[in-house]
């Protein structure tokens, strides 16, 4: 069953896209946790999308990492499938 989660992230890239500025992240993770799609809307930058079909491109990529991990818990970010599909078709515009 899949997840969906909201999270900020008050920190820069720390690459060539750091002028970019924070970012929110919206994830779809399957039964496991291991992300499906992913929106970063960026505050001074795009928004970027990594799903089927297009998993990375030459600003980043689809998670490569369980967000079920023991060091983390994700449950204060959880949101409604409805909120991460009306932010994957507003990133697709």
């Amino acid at each position: 069953m899949a997840r969906f989660y909201r999270r900020c992230w008050d920190e820069s890239r720390g690459d060539e896209f750091d002028a970019w500025g924070h970012s929110v992240w919206y994830f779809e993770v399957d039964d496991d946790g291991w992300p499906v799609r992913q929106i970063e809307v960026y505050e001074r930058g795009p928004v970027l999308r990594y799903g089927p079909g297009h998993d990375e491109d030459q600003c980043g990529g689809l998670g490569q990492a369980s967000l079920d991990g023991p060091d983390e818990d994700w449950s204060p970010f959880v949101i409604t499938r409805t909120t991460f599909e009306d932010a994957w078709e507003s990133a697709s515009e």
